[in-house]
């Protein structure tokens, strides 16, 4: 029975765009980088980073009797930008439907799949959800290297896509990583305006544009970030756009992932102008609702767009 390719075959059906497996095992090599980036309190106010520390780091802590990591990645990529240039921006990513929402509807049915063609069969999904270090699994499982920009970056499909993981009880051929293609590029690092990659694969979290707009809870944002951040009101695609292998990007194909009709069309204004109630109706079931209205104000103001 070649589970492997009936498992690949069925992510491929419910939108994945690439699937690879690893033997679930404790990941050495991540350890020391792990625990020297927090110890350099590189995670910023992020606490949760440094909570669960073995179970980040070894899936059998998550799932009794782990035997393998499916590593999914699903698709993210559009083209449709927001019309007035001016406007505060939003990440890609963001446009559409929370992707938790979308991606754990997958692994449900995938899992559900699992346990109807092999049998019964313990695992759980994990879409950045839990302490599940799912860049490390991908790359272990070939589905491409970790850039400068601490992104995984596929060869073929560059680096907008979101990474879910099934760990599972079933023991399952393991693939193999890939070589790194950064090459001596550095445009990632030499383009991002708040200087958050420190130095080639290390990010300091707390200084990258998506952490002060997103996780950073303060009332106010860091006066050394005035006129830095680059008109971003939520998230950040910098270092992305610049890279080299997303003109291997392909546009994404799910319903969910499509904005709201309103979101592109606001004008700068409008965002300056916006209430509570409109920012319930546009991004009801949008990840743009984690920094709530008062952040996402909070963002605009700091943008002093004149």
């Amino acid at each position: 029975m070649d589970y492997k390719k009936r498992i690949t075959n069925k992510a491929y059906e419910l939108g994945f765009f690439h699937v690879g497996f690893s033997k679930a095992d404790f990941l050495e090599e991540e350890a020391p980088r792990l625990e020297n980036w927090l110890n350099k309190n590189h995670q910023g106010e992020m606490a949760y980073m440094a909570n669960h520390f073995d179970k980040r780091l070894d899936p059998r802590l998550l799932v009794d009797d782990a035997k393998t990591v499916i590593s999914l990645l699903f698709n993210y990529y559009t083209d449709q930008q927001q019309s007035d240039p001016d406007a505060p921006k939003i990440s890609k990513y963001a446009f559409g439907e929370d992707y938790h929402h979308v991606i754990k509807d997958k692994l449900k049915e995938l899992i559900a799949f699992i346990n109807l063609e092999v049998g019964e069969v313990n695992g759980r999904g994990f879409v950045d959800s839990a302490p599940v270090m799912d860049k490390a699994w991908a790359k272990k499982a070939g589905l491409g290297w970790i850039g400068k920009n601490s992104n995984l970056i596929h060869p073929r499909t560059g680096s907008f896509f979101f990474i879910a993981d099934l760990i599972i009880d079933l023991e399952l051929e393991a693939d193999g990583p890939i070589k790194d293609y950064c090459g001596t590029c550095t445009r990632c690092i030499d383009a991002c305006p708040t200087d958050a990659i420190i130095e080639p694969y290390v990010v300091n979290g707390s200084k990258c544009i998506s952490y002060l707009t997103i996780e950073l809870k303060d009332e106010l944002l860091p006066k050394e970030f005035e006129g830095k951040i680059d008109n971003w009101m939520f998230g950040c695609d910098i270092c992305q756009d610049v890279c080299p292998w997303n003109r291997f990007s392909s546009l994404h194909n799910e319903p969910r992932f499509i904005p709201h009709p309103d979101l592109l069309d606001l004008k700068k204004q409008d965002w300056m102008d916006l209430q509570e109630e409109g920012f319930q109706l546009l991004f009801q079931k949008s990840p743009v609702k984690r920094t709530k209205f008062q952040g996402l104000k909070r963002n605009i103001s700091f943008l002093k767009i004149p």
